[in-house]
């Protein structure tokens, strides 16, 4: 569609011109979801105003309520369900330094998670300015912060949900206790906190050979990877730590 690079063929600026044009359906696709996501009616309003372990700055324990994270002028709220403890079925190694790297294997934190928020710590800044974010881990706290500390996650706020049921209620645990990684939205209105959005995509049907990518659109990492011809490596995962 206009512009050609050094040494390409015909036949590559044929395929690519083909490929533009799957990428520009793509790109209205997405903006056609994101449409019909912002149009959805009402949500339900949240059962109760959970109450969550927290650390104030100095790293004095409080308990923080649900409505007391969102601030003025500020009425959207995305929460990252973490699954600390990890899924009793996942053996990829644990941590292998600090605190975090004392805990059994099946009580430690999951690294697909651990990834993921390690993406969410670089974009936290910029997304703060908008709306209110934070992170929930079914892990008592200390150790929560510590991994936290440990990972250099030093711009989101991390919650424990250990005593609490809001992991349970908004499908972040399952009715075994494995715990589930769900990206959460809610709306403050004038009648009260409403549910808006949920990650739910982590329980529809997979395509073969995929994992659910429920929250594939906000990761770089895999994004960055199905630009390259190898793509996405299969069978590999994320680590805590490479070489």
């Amino acid at each position: 569609m206009g512009i050609a690079f050094p040494g390409e063929s015909r036949e590559y600026r044929a395929a690519r011109d083909r490929l533009l044009e799957q990428e520009i359906e793509l790109r209205r696709a997405m903006e056609a979801v994101a449409a019909a996501r912002r149009e959805l009616p009402p949500g339900g309003l949240v059962p109760e105003d959970y109450v969550f372990k927290g650390a104030e700055a100095d790293g004095a324990p409080i308990e923080v309520r649900l409505s007391e994270l969102f601030v003025p002028g500020k009425d959207s709220l995305l929460i990252y369900s973490f699954m600390f403890p990890r899924d009793p079925e996942d053996q990829t190694p644990g941590p292998t330094i600090g605190q975090t790297a004392l805990l059994p294997l099946a009580e430690g934190p999951c690294p697909s998670c651990t990834a993921l928020i390690d993406q969410m710590a670089g974009a936290a800044d910029h997304v703060s300015q908008h709306v209110n974010l934070a992170v929930v881990a079914k892990t008592p706290l200390p150790q929560l912060l510590a991994f936290a500390e440990e990972r250099g996650w030093r711009r989101l706020r991390f919650l424990s949900s250990a005593t609490n049921t809001y992991n349970v209620d908004y499908h972040a645990e399952t009715p075994e206790g494995t715990q589930r990684p769900m990206l959460t939205v809610f709306h403050r209105c004038l009648d009260g906190i409403r549910h808006f959005w949920s990650s739910e995509l982590f329980y529809a049907p997979t395509e073969p050979g995929q994992d659910p990518r429920h929250v594939g659109t906000l990761e770089p990492l895999w994004n960055m990877l199905d630009l390259t011809p190898e793509g996405r490596p299969q069978g590999w995962e994320e680590q805590f730590q490479y070489g």
